[in-house]
């Protein structure tokens, strides 16, 4: 669970951030119209190679964590890394709706782990994203001077300290953030313990995050918001083939959440959040491959709910190579003040109220591949393709938000790490 500064990729900047330990400590307890998939309570460079200790009878644990596809769920180590990582990460988005493109995000990473010695281990991130675009078409209420959309920069970083003792590790961690409108600190702190056969680990989490938004179109108060988040979780060895994970993430956050670039847009100025994640890894000898399945269930006091179901193949290959063929369906409800247009519709003087698609109703499909080869040396790269479509009438449930247009992305991921 340790701190990095890869976010959710979102279909516009600067609006409705969420902060950093947010992004740390909970399951993805957020509302945003694109789900990408990379999964904040592991290391966002994952897979990483991370050795775990021989003995002399081989635990279920160590077992399973030899199995291939196996090791992203098990990743929370029992002990400190014995060999250093430096990865390198570029990711390439682009979101788009019938008639125009919207957002553009090209993002470069560079992570970093290095043991400082056998009980102690260091990792950091440094990332550098450029994002531009605009809002979405159907309802478009981007209030610049211009009005045809935003371009921003963001550059951001964090680091780690993990101590490793014989029946738990604790883990120290900061993070920054910043944008030209935008700044967010963040600290947090992680607790894992484990049973003696190293079968179960549990976890737990606290992280808080301060933000401050600087509008740079109009002459308005800054806003400040104040979040902290809490997580428990659990990580079961079920038997040599099979591993599940379980969390549950609370988030208070309290101060500004309006958007500043969207016209009328006014909302609470609280916010609780609850999630729970649920990841489950089943290793299938006939084909050699490990069959991934992940739910995901928020609740935000906002009024919307969401869930995610994600089913995922590992498959090894010949050569070194592997493949991960995965599905993903993401459905959530709106926020109780949410209004689809024309816009204007349902605004009340005082009371909340947003136009901000985001918040909608809909649901949408993400099919995606990725593939991953070994070299020599320790070395190893990566190369993932996802699609994401979204439609007011893929809700579960019922008929989503009226009147908006569907939402299109396609984002590349190419990385390539060097273990030492």
């Amino acid at each position: 669970m340790p701190i990095h500064s890869t976010r959710k990729r979102r279909s516009t900047s600067t609006p409705a951030r969420k902060g950093l330990a947010a992004a740390t400590v909970s399951a993805g307890a957020d509302v945003a119209a694109i789900e990408i998939g990379s999964d904040s309570t592991f290391p966002h460079m994952a897979p990483i190679p991370r050795a775990i200790e021989e003995k002399s009878s081989l635990t279920l644990f160590s077992a399973a964590l030899a199995l291939p596809g196996m090791l992203p769920l098990a990743v929370a180590a029992q002990t400190a890394p014995d060999q250093g990582v430096i990865a390198l990460k570029y990711f390439d988005y682009r979101d788009w709706q019938p008639g125009a493109n919207r957002m553009s995000v090209r993002s470069p990473s560079l992570y970093v782990l290095r043991p400082l010695s056998d009980d102690l281990a260091l990792e950091g991130t440094v990332v550098y994203d450029s994002m531009s675009g605009a809002s979405p078409l159907a309802f478009n209420t981007l209030s610049g001077a211009s009005g045809l959309g935003v371009t921003d920069y963001r550059t951001a970083g964090d680091v780690k300290v993990t101590k490793y003792f014989d029946r738990f590790a604790l883990g120290v961690g900061g993070a920054y953030s910043r944008e030209r409108d935008y700044i967010s600190h963040a600290l947090s702190v992680e607790a894992r313990t484990w049973t003696a056969d190293k079968n179960r680990t549990f976890a737990f989490g606290l992280a808080g995050t301060s933000d401050a938004i600087h509008p740079t179109d109009r002459p308005i108060d800054n806003g400040q918001r104040r979040t902290l988040d809490f997580l428990v979780g659990v990580t079961q060895v079920m038997n040599a083939n099979a591993i599940v994970q379980s969390n549950i993430t609370y988030s208070a956050g309290h101060g500004d959440y309006s958007d500043p670039y969207k016209l009328l847009d006014t909302r609470p100025d609280h916010r609780r959040t609850l999630a729970w994640l649920t990841r489950f890894n089943q290793y299938v000898s006939s084909a050699d491959a490990t069959l991934k399945l992940l739910y995901r269930y928020i609740h935000d006091s906002f009024g919307d709910h969401s869930h995610t179901f994600e089913l995922a193949w590992y498959q090894p290959l010949p050569n070194a190579f592997a493949v991960t063929p995965s599905l993903r369906y993401y459905t959530q409800s709106a926020a109780d003040f949410f209004f689809g247009p024309p816009f204007g519709n349902g605004l009340v003087p005082g009371e909340p109220y947003t136009a901000d698609t985001r918040l909608s109703a809909f649901g949408a499909l993400t099919p995606s591949i990725r593939v991953d080869k070994q070299f020599d040396h320790g070395w190893s790269a990566d190369v993932s393709f996802s699609y994401y479509q979204q439609r007011s009438s893929w809700r579960l449930g019922g008929s989503g938000s009226g009147g908006l247009l569907p939402v299109s992305a396609r984002w590349i991921s190419i990385g390539v790490a060097k273990t030492f």
